[in-house]
């Protein structure tokens, strides 16, 4: 039976994660990093394309999950008749290798216990061959290696690893799960209480950098701030849209995407978030990754990359995963880092200015990109392209992507970069400026609609446009932010959940959870406080026990939707509660946040 995605924790050691779902199942792991092929996808189909599963034998009465406070680490608590067990997973920080280790322990009663685990590489594809090692088995296919360890025996079931004890109240046993190369011996002696003290104190120890006095929602915030932490590549600073593929934006269909990349359009709500939490260092971080991605031509550049910077991510369909939910195809890769998408200059543009102003030295390399992303984005700002939403329909001249590249020249307008320009050249890139936002506004605001559309010539809106005051374009005090904003509600919103678009579809995609906050945003920009804080809510009402959030929200069923736990979700709750800690602290600028 399919899990809901809500149902699902996720943990992780700054290089991969894996999701654990409350009946005590790994159903998602991908090793050694985010986007390698996963040895657990039961996610994607069933149980034999990979699981591991650590939970009572016999029939459970309930369970439920909860992170121990401020830490990813998970406790997954069953009650049975015959007494109580908590199984606690997590993934310590890597010291050379990948470890995966889970501690059952009976807190009442007595209580029988199984684990089964059956790893398949490949996504699902590749049995291994298991043979012993040590106090543990090992499971190795071509490069890739597995070692389970743990001091009960492991015996092989038809090609499943299984181990039965008996619990008694107090007593705990631990499984540890190493990666490594096939042609390794990755070792076993983990001490496993050990490393869960350090992963409970390594997640408490970051947060703590956080000031939550006065926000709204702070343990919202603490959750979401650690599970961006958690997507975050540790060695490159790289964050990753969402860990997992192929999870359906529309029930049953095929939009179905790869999301274990960077985004470069996360660029400048990251850092944003970051600098206004008091994570300067992962601001730091992901902006030197940025730099390095993009190198030294931004007329190549990508809208998204492999969390090591790397380019190639070809798509292809993996035919013998049915799908989450029988939604096929199931894709790795993404054919959409070809896409023209004009915004991406402008978020680029973006957060090097918040770089800036948040006391980052300028690089030589950044230098160099702000003035060559100016003179590209100069020539190509005319240009149809595929838009924010990622359409793979004809290029359309979208609203949204046009006034991200005027982003581009007004932040450089308004940054040291200008001061490296003759009086000449500054005079050019003005009138330029003030030329695209006259054109936009020409354009792309249909007076007899009295809103902004989605593209010039449309009649119709899309939820992008509720980005136009937070990038600075327009403030909401403007008869046609306002005009728009009306045009949204009406058309996108239902219970305080908003569409990208109108779906006219007989099973349309689910509400995009960003937008919402975005919406929530707006809203505080015209002082309806009250309509604000009822859409963050509406929003934070429907997140799983554990507090994780999805790309989108399905109304009808009432479920999440789409790749989970999704980093842009997360990104604009913790930015929609600051905003409401600003607009309570009587800060209610016109400035940009981005």
């Amino acid at each position: 039976m399919t899990v809901p995605l809500e149902d699902y924790a996720l943990i992780g050691d700054g290089e991969t994660v894996a999701l654990v779902s409350k009946h005590g199942s790994v159903d998602w792991l991908c090793l050694p990093r985010f986007d390698s092929p996963a040895c657990c996808a039961a996610l994607l189909g069933d149980e034999q394309h990979g699981f591991w599963r650590l939970a009572p034998e016999g029939e459970v009465l309930e369970s439920r999950q909860s992170y121990r406070p401020d830490t990813m680490v998970l406790d997954t608590e069953f009650r049975c008749k015959a007494g109580t067990l908590v199984v606690t997973d997590f993934m310590p920080v890597r010291d050379g290798r990948p470890l995966l280790i889970r501690i059952a322990r009976a807190i009442k009663g007595s209580v029988e216990v199984i684990s089964r685990a059956a790893f398949r590489f490949d996504y699902g594809n590749m049995p291994p061959w298991i043979v012993p090692e040590g106090i543990g088995l090992a499971m190795h296919v071509g490069p890739d290696k597995l070692a389970l360890y743990a001091d009960v025996p492991l015996d092989v079931e038809d090609d499943v690893v299984v181990s039965r004890l008996m619990l008694a109240e107090g007593e705990s046993r631990a499984f540890v799960l190493a990666y490594g190369r096939s042609n390794e011996i990755v070792g076993d002696g983990i001490d496993a209480e050990a490393a869960l003290c350090d992963a409970e104190d390594e997640g408490r120890r970051w947060i703590a950098r956080l000031e939550d006095d006065g926000l709204a929602y702070p343990q919202a915030v603490r959750r979401s701030l650690l599970t961006l932490k958690t997507l975050i590549h540790r060695p490159t600073g790289g964050l990753v849209a969402a860990p997992t593929t192929s999870l359906p934006e529309q029930p049953g269909g095929t939009m179905n995407w790869d999301y274990r990349y960077c985004w470069l359009r996360d660029a400048a709500f990251t850092l944003d978030a970051f600098v206004e939490c008091g994570f300067v260092e992962e601001a730091r971080d992901w902006r030197d990754w940025i730099l390095r991605a993009v190198a030294g031509a931004p007329e190549k550049m990508q809208i998204m990359y492999r969390a090591d910077g790397s380019r190639r991510l070809d798509e292809a369909e993996l035919p013998w995963l049915p799908g989450y939910r029988f939604a096929k195809p199931v894709r790795v890769g993404n054919a959409a880092a070809g896409q023209l998408q004009l915004d991406v200059w402008g978020e680029l543009m973006s957060a090097l200015h918040i770089a800036e102003r948040a006391g980052m030295e300028r690089t030589t390399q950044g230098r160099h990109l702000e003035h060559a992303v100016v003179d590209h984005v100069a020539r190509v700002w005319t240009h149809p392209d595929q838009g924010l939403w990622e359409s793979r329909g004809e290029p359309r001249h979208y609203v949204y992507s046009k006034a991200m590249a005027w982003v581009v020249l007004d932040r450089f307008l308004n940054g040291r970069g200008a001061e490296e320009l003759s009086t000449e050249r500054r005079a050019e890139l003005h009138a330029l400026r003030d030329h695209m936002h006259a054109t936009i506004c020409a354009e792309g605001f249909d007076v007899g609609l009295n809103s902004f559309t989605s593209f010039y010539g449309g009649s119709e809106v899309d939820a992008s446009l509720l980005l136009l005051p937070k990038i600075g374009f327009l403030p909401m005090s403007d008869a046609r932010m306002a005009g728009t904003l009306r045009a949204i509600e009406s058309q996108l919103v239902e219970g305080g959940f908003v569409r990208r678009h109108r779906m006219e579809a007989l099973v349309p995609e689910g509400a995009f959870l960003a937008c919402s906050f975005w919406l929530a945003e707006c809203l505080l920009g015209v002082g309806r406080r009250a309509d604000a804080m009822r859409t963050i809510e509406a929003v934070i009402g429907v997140v799983g026990g554990t507090g994780l959030l999805s790309e989108e929200y399905d109304t009808r069923s009432r479920r999440l939707a789409g790749n989970y736990p999704q980093a842009l979700s997360h990104l604009a709750l913790v930015q929609a509660v600051l905003a409401l800690k600003r607009f309570d602290d009587g800060k209610r600028g016109n400035d940009a946040d981005l």
